[in-house]
């Protein structure tokens, strides 16, 4: 059972601790810790799982469509992802997308929008995505390439959408995807629009399925000549950047609470291996090496920790937190990592024996530090936020 005495930090409020510790209890009895071969339907199974029990509710805005507020609490997404992500990288892919996806409808959607799909969201019968990143344009999102020409009609008129999108995760399972495509108002990010496209539409295809170390639905998209009607554009046209940005402001900071969760296990893994693996006479904790290896990660744990929920309790008083979440996501992201290696490390060969619990972490962070924003990236956010303030 990891340390939960962070709850008690002036961040939090009783209602976070008690929907940690019910959530902590449903996924020890419902989560398996190890899936199936096909992640595909181990992610629609949880989708229905997580809609079921109430969970998806914290991951959209809007109680008029099932969501837990008016507004999304960042400190709820946090400490879910956190949780479940101790419990399985695969159930925290899935609470992630299901708000990643759906968020620029709960933020910028309109109220038909909004019905439409928030509803089927959190209910756990859709699954949504979020397409942003193309092959050429990742962390530079105002180099993308793909297109969305308007059109009149007597219908209100329509986009007709063409180019790729790639790295877009839930990509082949998902029910729905808010993708991003230039519609040419302005040049640069000013010229950029966010649309709700349904799967299975006429010239949207799955391109690709991209496999990956830690086994998530991942695809390339292509688009040619897809029709979408006005009325599934969100936000006004041009808005897109915007939409995209206010979007992952959200849920970046709870990417740096989904490592915590990974990073947390880790830790808990260590410490049951060195207090029981027996070598020399003594067991493995009774070393100095492996105290000090234990103590630098429990400390470490707790300064990305700090940085997380300071972040998520200041977006939830409405503060701005550009600098606050990139500081979060790229040490909470740089400390898994190390947490989860020196884990390893004390597991010796055990350590890297496949479907281990620490082996199978360690493939599972390594692409916390790169996607929303690689490391590098967020250092450049830091830096830019500073010499702004100058």
């Amino acid at each position: 059972m990891s340390d939960t005495s962070y709850l008690r930090w002036p961040f939090f409020e009783a209602r976070h601790a008690q929907l940690q510790a019910q959530l902590d209890a449903w996924a020890a009895q419902h989560i398996r810790q190890e899936h199936e071969q096909d992640v595909d339907q181990a992610c629609r199974e949880l989708v229905v799982q997580l809609g079921a029990a109430g969970w998806l509710a914290h991951a959209i805005a809007g109680c008029a469509f099932g969501g837990a507020g008016e507004s999304i609490d960042t400190r709820s997404i946090c400490l879910i992802r956190e949780t479940l992500a101790r419990h399985s990288g695969l159930a925290d892919f899935v609470f992630a997308m299901q708000g990643l996806g759906s968020g620029a409808i709960s933020l910028f959607g309109n109220q038909a929008q909004q019905e439409e799909y928030l509803g089927r969201v959190v209910r756990g019968t859709a699954i949504a995505a979020f397409a942003l990143s193309e092959p050429d344009a990742g962390s530079d999102v105002a180099a993308m390439q793909c297109t969305a020409q308007y059109v009149e009609d007597v219908d209100g008129g329509h986009y007709l959408l063409n180019g790729e999108k790639t790295w877009i995760s839930n990509g082949g399972i998902a029910d729905f995807y808010v993708l991003f495509a230039r519609s040419g108002e302005a040049p640069g990010a000013k010229g950029i629009s966010a649309f709700i496209v349904d799967a299975g539409l006429p010239g949207f295809e799955i391109a690709e399925r991209i496999s990956v170390i830690a086994p998530h639905p991942l695809a390339r998209l292509r688009l040619n000549n897809c029709r979408i009607p006005a009325r599934r554009r969100i936000g006004e046209a041009g808005q897109g950047f915007k939409v995209a940005m206010a979007t992952l402001d959200v849920f970046r900071t709870s990417v740096a609470a989904a490592a915590l969760g990974f990073a947390r296990r880790a830790l808990d893994e260590a410490l049951s291996r060195a207090t029981a693996r027996r070598m020399f006479g003594q067991v493995l904790a009774d070393f100095q090496l492996t105290q000090a290896k234990l103590a630098q990660m429990a400390t470490d744990i707790d300064a990305a920790a700090l940085l997380t929920y300071r972040a998520a309790w200041q977006r939830d008083q409405g503060e701005r937190i550009t600098k606050e979440a990139a500081m979060a996501k790229w040490t909470a992201t740089e400390t898994a990592q190390r947490v989860i290696d020196a884990a390893v490390q004390i597991f010796g060969g055990l350590g890297v024996q496949s479907d281990s619990p620490v082996e199978r972490l360690y493939r599972e962070i390594r692409a916390l530090r790169i996607y929303e924003g690689a490391s590098e990236v967020q250092q450049l956010i830091i830096a830019r936020e500073l010499l702004k303030a100058k």
